[in-house]
């Protein structure tokens, strides 16, 4: 059995053949803090690496899926620059490490997923989405550029025209739009969507092992071509954002309140 080293951010349940992810913070609707998103860097290798797992289900702790980065968070980031390019490394690893994972990844999103929530959702291989949950990306709005997972990723699932939108207004996109422009595969009560996340991991599970790794990987083949020709200038270019006034006065607006 392998061994896992996560912070106490992440809470991992093995039962039988599935790994079930869950986002733990929930006092502040799992949003990122430093210890959650370096040990969402470090996750999916070590799921890799687990050669008795088969399925993942990520979902969040409470009534939030994740609700992006920790206001406090932002506000180590636009100061410390060692810190920023810590975070840097390990957004490449989150969005890399879900690309290339062997495991089928299935999100149970039971509430909202906002700026990397977003991300991570975009980055799952299957969606659940519980009726109340909505997916919003608002980097742009706080004066950040949108940079890992949902800007990089969205254009392979919707239209460019609505990949644009979203990423420029920050907009919320409700289930039940996530589902009809292709963002989403499935919108349950919200009672179920953990239930039905884990009926679709156990049926992956069930299926021929290496057909169904080699499938994923054929498919994301075209995701990762599309990753890796973003990707790096869409760090760069959010780690400058950092330092711009813009998301000072909305950092400093929301420590405030």
């Amino acid at each position: 059995m392998t061994s896992y080293d996560l912070p106490a951010e992440i809470d991992l349940t093995i039962d039988g053949p599935i790994r079930i992810v869950t986002l733990n913070r929930p006092e502040r609707l799992n949003a990122t803090n430093r210890d959650l998103h370096h040990g969402l860097g470090a996750l999916f290798g070590q799921l890799d690496a687990d050669l008795e797992a088969r399925a993942v289900v990520i979902t969040g702790a409470g009534r939030a899926f994740c609700a992006g980065g920790d206001f406090d968070y932002l506000d180590q980031l636009s100061r410390d620059e060692e810190l920023r390019r810590e975070t840097m490394v390990d957004a490449r690893q989150i969005v890399t490490g879900m690309v290339r994972c062997r495991l089928p990844i299935v999100a149970a999103v039971n509430g909202p997923a906002v700026g990397l929530g977003s991300s991570l959702v975009a980055l799952s291989d299957i969606v659940y989405m519980a009726e109340s949950a909505y997916l919003a990306d608002p980097h742009v709005l706080i004066g950040l550029v949108a940079a890992d997972g949902g800007p990089v990723t969205w254009p392979l699932l919707t239209s460019l025209q609505l990949a644009k939108e979203f990423a420029f207004t920050g907009d919320r996109i409700s289930a039940q739009r996530a589902a009809q422009i292709g963002l989403a595969n499935h919108v349950v009560p919200d009672a179920d969507v953990l239930d039905a996340a884990l009926a679709c991991a156990r049926r992956l599970a069930a299926l021929p092992r290496q057909a169904l790794e080699d499938t994923k990987r054929v498919l994301n083949l075209h995701l990762e071509r599309a990753v890796l020709a973003t990707l790096d200038y869409a760090l760069a270019a959010e780690d400058r954002s950092f330092l711009s006034p813009e998301l000072r006065a909305s950092v400093d607006r929301r420590r405030a309140t």
